[in-house]
């Protein structure tokens, strides 16, 4: 029965000896294909092997919002730039 629903999931089973010999090439397996392998001891699944979750990309909209505030008149900037004028 566990046979049989682990191929449903097209899930490779190894058992832990070849998994030991070929850990790497295995690991790149899963990493190419998204697949899951199980490993077994004796017949019996004892770990699964799968892809790590990536996480979703994240717009950088609003980002920062709610991190700073507005201090002073940001309407009448007459003041910004008579600073930024060089003096004569």
């Amino acid at each position: 029965m566990t046979m049989l629903f682990l191929e449903r999931m097209k899930t490779k089973v190894v058992n832990a000896t070849e998994f030991k010999a070929k850990c790497l090439a295995l690991i790149d397996e899963v990493q190419e294909r998204g697949e899951t392998i199980t490993i077994t001891r004796r017949g019996q699944p004892v770990a699964v092997l799968g892809p790590a979750k990536k996480n979703a990309w994240k717009s950088p909209k609003d980002s920062l919002a709610g991190k700073g505030r507005i201090v002073g008149d940001i309407v009448n900037t007459d003041w910004a730039w008579e600073v930024l004028e060089p003096e004569r």
